[in-house]
């Protein structure tokens, strides 16, 4: 690290341009992928910028995902770093516990589980086009689309009524938000635990043909371990999604030769869908991992106990590996970019995702041929403060 450049004191979010990673994260990877970084809770950890040394510490066993492990980032985030974990939330568990939650899920999202699921995805986007159609221009694409499509089908996936979204959208949207107190964030999570917790105890008594009843059925499972993996569920499986929705239409509507591709062209549509997860690299911040002991990444020593935490954006940027990364093109081959993750805490619902921004980019595109922003592309509210980056609001005519 060259003098001119002092060690990064606090993880960037703030963007200087819409679609694009922090300048900072740019100028870092270019200095060098791997750098030290000085943490909110004054731990003296990583910060990994670079496409090789983000995928191999994400594929690398000697990297822990345990909270209690963690060091945090972000200073606001400290304290919730040390608050114990919900039973059953795998995401933040390694091996062996990590292995028992997820092999019980496996078979509900693999890609022959997906194909069967199209016909219902296809409806579901249909109707929302219609209600778009129904209600007239101007509308909000977040409200009216990008949020309804995925909420619905998590839903019916799981067993959760899609009558009690305004709770589980409002909860999962604090969890979510960087700024919240730590006070918030648990409230929201306990109240979301609390109203899976008695969803799933209804379940026992009375199963349906879902996610949930399953689980209850499998008998190797308590009620809050079922709980808990329906929150990661639920979260993960309608706010990714809806804000990639959200975010990759703004993204197609600034770039109007982009569109035209994705509406024109069934057969560049899955390349597409590829090359928006990579551009737009949703993650704001993240993921964390620590090091159980030594480990070297790209000739750098990591020692135990030290906290790396990546940058997917600048990750899936990196001109070493996506040349000419900066710029969207739904014509290149965005294989192997970091946005489900990689290693065994690669992303469970990836194909479900893929079929659902697969089945709605090109649907909502040829039926409004017309499609505009209502607003200046500056005047769209971002969500600059959430875990998860995209779209507020996005006003639209047609």
């Amino acid at each position: 690290m060259t003098e001119a450049t002092p060690r990064l004191s606090i993880f960037p979010l703030a963007r200087e341009r819409t679609f694009d990673p922090p300048d900072e994260l740019t100028r870092r990877r270019a200095e060098a992928p791997l750098q030290r970084m000085m943490y909110g809770d004054g731990h003296e950890g990583w910060l990994a910028t670079g496409y090789a040394e983000s995928r191999a510490i994400l594929a690398d066993a000697r990297f822990s995902s345990r909270p209690e492990l963690m060091h945090s980032a972000l200073p606001q985030r400290v304290e919730l770093r040390r608050g114990p974990l919900p039973p059953g939330f795998f995401l933040q568990m390694d091996p062996p516990d990590h292995t028992r939650y997820r092999r019980l899920l496996t078979g509900q999202f693999t890609v022959r589980r997906m194909k069967q699921l199209e016909p219902r995805i296809h409806d579901i986007t249909e109707s929302r086009l219609d209600a778009m159609e129904r209600e007239g221009a101007p509308a909000d694409l977040v409200r009216s689309f990008a949020l309804p499509i995925p909420s619905l089908v998590i839903c019916e996936m799981l067993g959760v009524p899609y009558e009690d979204r305004e709770k589980f959208q409002h909860d999962s949207s604090v969890i979510l938000d960087l700024e919240a107190s730590t006070d918030e964030i648990t409230a929201a999570r306990d109240d979301l635990l609390a109203y899976l917790g008695a969803l799933v105890a209804a379940k026992r008594k009375d199963p349906g043909d879902d996610m949930l009843s399953g689980l209850t059925a499998s008998g190797e499972l308590t009620d809050a371990e079922i709980a808990g993996m329906g929150l990661l569920l639920l979260i993960a499986g309608h706010e990714t999604t809806a804000n990639m929705l959200g975010l990759g239409t703004f993204a197609l509507l600034t770039n109007p030769r982009q569109l035209a591709v994705v509406r024109d062209d069934p057969g560049a549509v899955e390349n597409a869908v590829e090359e928006l997860l990579r551009y737009l690299s949703i993650l704001h911040i993240g993921p964390t991992r620590t090091a159980l002991e030594d480990v070297e990444i790209g000739g750098t020593l990591v020692r135990a106990g030290e906290s790396v935490t990546l940058s997917l954006g600048a990750a899936n940027r990196d001109p070493e590996r996506f040349e000419g990364g900066d710029t969207l093109d739904v014509t290149r081959s965005a294989q192997g970019h970091l946005s489900f993750g990689h290693g065994i805490h690669q992303c469970l619902g990836q194909q479900l995702a893929r079929v659902e921004m697969r089945i709605a980019y090109p649907a909502l595109l040829r039926r409004f041929p017309g499609l505009r922003l209502a607003v200046p592309p500056e005047e769209v509210p971002m969500r600059a403060t959430s875990a998860v980056y995209g779209v507020r609001r996005l006003p639209v005519l047609w």
